[in-house]
């Protein structure tokens, strides 16, 4: 969701001339908040889950599901509702955000989980609470889903009212703008990334190549279609986990081990096979989340010699972490940290000269290359030693695999760590399995000392393989041969089962660590018989013997009656599809091949 505020956005002409102020003042609220709060210790380990959903409306006649653009209206009596439903310690069963899309809706916990039997049996059902309560309130011939991406996105007639594609905000030629929630935040930051970039974003989506596929259906783009607004990335859904840790150290140390972890994770959980209406070549969002929030100019991107601009940026906003920025003696020599790091060199050195060290102050400097992109006019002038807008406004709009996040001024949070790779599935078990072994990762990485390290430069490369079509079964992923911290730091090709199950050669897989970890614990045989469900679940879709959600869909697609060969998925498919995705997750189907007997039919 990113931070929200009330109040006028300004538009970019306006904007871009507070652009230092923001900086020079995100600064000095970061060090303010930094000196007070650097040395908290001994906080409980607590973490969350958020699930982004779509709303839609299903229309039997006419053999067509569309985005509903009213999820925001939604918000008040979904939490009045959620409120009502309080849970044992009196708080609300859960909470509904905005997100950017008129037809999108976000729903975390109404409160934080820690690691003990109740949490784990909580969060799947607490998912399904989430689910029902917005069903609860839903129109006979309306659904919501845990969809990456809706298939007919850009295609055609998709939404509910029925709006033509442009506007003056994305000036797309696919999507209205009636497609971007209301709030000022979200019109406001699709306009200035294009004003900003100096045209509209460009995402060419690979098309998947069938049997009667015409390559050339867009001849200025051969092998490629055009997703040419912010909506076709900011409107994917995503699970997102966050973690509050004991203390800074804890919190930086979790960010690195857990980025290099992101890419067989992103493989793993692949949703994203159709984009307007074509099946495509790639399994994931990512990289069209990261080009359609790309608000560099043609300079940044090195098309063009620097002459207005300060750097050229090789990466997005939206994109893998740049810098490593624990206080590990593994960074001493700065090995891994291999990537040649874009930072303002300004605002390094008055960190420094803050006592802030070189590896945070590096990390926060190169956050700070970016220009702010929405600005209130009524909350430009604040007390620094007590407030955060101005850092938050630069921090939450650098979206990266993962997030360090300092906590919020005045408040009980500590330091946190944000895990944002995980592609939407469709059954809150999927959902909750998923969650659940990230939380235990991040305890048996703190148990057991565990060492993930590699260069940086290959956990990019390890990104770019995730998202090929199939990669959880195709691709092989750059990784440590042993993640021990004694290990001598060795690395080879592995599969996402290697990384996930293990190998006979003696390499411990991610889930028997997960699993020498709980042995350790005194955990009830209900909650270790759920967990180990979740385990077996995810070692059997790494294995290959059930299917990404990905490929399920690909393969619904291509075995589909209608369905020509030409990649092209009509919205009679996306109908039938989405019906069938709406079956599976309410338990009406038996879906072996997705969901294997963990999840068992309708009786």
């Amino acid at each position: 969701m990113g931070f929200l505020a009330d109040g006028e956005a300004m538009k970019w002409a306006e904007a871009s001339k507070h652009a230092d102020y923001i900086r020079k003042h995100g600064i000095k609220q970061f060090l303010h908040l930094y000196r007070r709060l650097k040395s908290r210790c001994n906080d409980t380990f607590l973490w969350g889950d958020e699930v982004e959903y779509i709303v839609c409306k299903k229309d039997e006649d006419k053999k067509q599901v569309r985005l509903k653009l009213n999820a925001h209206e939604m918000l008040g009596e979904l939490e009045r509702l959620s409120t009502e439903a309080q849970d044992e310690c009196g708080r609300p069963q859960a909470h509904f955000l905005p997100e950017y899309g008129g037809f999108m809706l976000e729903a975390t916990p109404g409160g934080p989980y820690g690691c003990t039997r109740d949490h784990y049996l909580s969060v799947e059902s607490n998912m399904k609470f989430r689910r029902e309560v917005v069903e609860s309130i839903l129109a006979k011939d309306e659904r919501i889903y845990s969809l990456t991406a809706f298939p007919m996105m850009g295609a055609g007639e998709f939404t509910e009212p029925v709006f033509p594609p442009t506007g003056p905000i994305a000036m797309s030629s696919f999507l209205p703008d009636q497609v971007i929630n209301p709030h000022t935040r979200f019109g406001t930051l699709t306009a200035n990334i294009r004003e900003r970039r100096g045209s509209k974003v460009q995402i060419l989506a690979p098309l998947f190549q069938d049997t009667n596929t015409n390559m050339s259906e867009e001849p200025s783009h051969e092998g490629h279609i055009e997703l040419d607004a912010m909506g076709f990335g900011m409107g994917c859904g995503c699970v997102q986990c966050t973690f509050q840790c004991c203390n800074i150290n804890e919190a930086r140390m979790l960010y690195d081990q857990l980025a290099v972890l992101c890419p067989p994770l992103l493989a793993l959980s692949a949703a994203t096979p159709i984009l307007r209406g074509h099946l495509v070549d790639t399994s994931c969002r990512w990289y069209v989340i990261s080009g359609s929030v790309d608000d560099r100019t043609e300079e940044e991107r090195g098309l063009k010699p620097l002459e207005n601009s300060r750097y050229v940026i090789p990466k997005s906003r939206y994109a893998s972490i740049s810098r490593y920025i624990s206080t590990s003696p593994e960074l001493i020599d700065e090995e891994y940290n291999d990537i040649d790091l874009v930072y303002d060199e300004d605002i390094y050195k008055e960190l420094v000269e803050n006592d802030v060290d070189e590896r945070l102050a590096k990390h926060i400097a190169h956050l700070f290359i970016r220009d702010p992109l929405v600005i209130y006019s009524g909350r430009l002038e604040l007390d620094d030693t007590k407030q955060t807008d101005h850092f938050e406004n630069i921090q939450s709009t650098n979206w990266q695999s993962v997030r360090f996040k300092p906590p919020p001024p005045g408040s009980s949070i500590g330091w946190r760590v944000e895990f944002r790779v995980l592609e939407a599935q469709l059954t809150d078990f999927e959902n909750a399995a998923f969650a659940v072994f990230v939380v235990l990762l991040t305890r048996v990485i703190a148990a057991f000392q565990l060492n993930f390290y590699m260069p940086l430069s290959q956990v990019d490369e390890n990104m770019k393989r995730a998202q090929k079509r199939e990669s959880v079964k195709e691709e092989k992923f750059l990784f440590r041969t042993s993640p021990l911290s004694e290990s001598e730091a060795e690395y080879r090709e592995m599969t996402v089962d290697e990384i996930m199950n293990g190998k006979d050669d003696g390499y411990i897989g991610l889930i028997p660590l997960v699993e020498s970890f709980l042995d350790t614990t005194t955990l009830d045989d209900v909650t270790r018989r759920l967990i180990g469900k979740y385990l077996a679940f995810l070692g059997d879709r790494a294995s290959g013997k059930l299917l990404t959600t990905e490929m399920w869909m690909r393969n619904f697609v291509r075995s589909h009656p209608d369905y020509k060969g030409d990649s092209i998925v009509t919205h009679a498919i996306a109908y039938d599809l989405l019906e069938r995705c709406d079956d599976v997750t309410h338990g009406r189907v038996h879906v072996p091949e997705l969901l294997g007997s963990y999840v068992p039919p309708p009786q």
